[in-house]
């Protein structure tokens, strides 16, 4: 079992407000919490963490940890999009996948890797659903 350092930028942020929700923040998804929520006027988003990786039995590449989520061969991150009134609760509505499997072969190898995403969409909105490249830019 190896261990991939990784670090996510997310550059051009929605606002505070974006279609009917207020107060609006982004996170990294642990488990089922959000975690390093950062607000979504902000110059850019940075999060920084680790994955586990491991050779699956077909001697592909698995991920394994708190952040990982989805079924080997699928395994993604999830950056989760709620709101946080001041000294509330963060309340999910919706959510982007990054997955692992777009991670370049010279990452793994070296044991980091970078991601670099814009997060609002073409409506203007947070961004959300499945984001491959070229929406992500990986390095390392």
């Amino acid at each position: 079992m190896a261990v991939v350092s990784l670090r996510i930028i997310g550059r051009d942020l929605p606002g505070r407000e974006c279609g009917e929700y207020r107060n609006i923040h982004v996170a990294v998804q642990r488990g089922r919490e959000p975690e390093g929520a950062v607000p979504g006027d902000a110059a850019e988003a940075v999060w920084e963490f680790t994955v586990e990786t491991v050779v699956a039995p077909d001697g592909t590449p698995d991920f394994r940890g708190p952040y990982v989520h989805g079924r080997r061969g699928a395994r993604f991150l999830y950056l989760t999009w709620g709101e946080q009134p001041p000294g509330g609760p963060f309340t999910m509505f919706r959510r982007a996948k990054l997955f692992l499997d777009d991670l370049p072969a010279e990452a793994l190898d070296r044991g980091t890797a970078e991601g670099e995403l814009g997060l609002t969409d073409s409506c203007g909105m947070a961004r959300c659903a499945a984001v491959r490249p070229p929406d992500i830019t990986w390095s390392y």
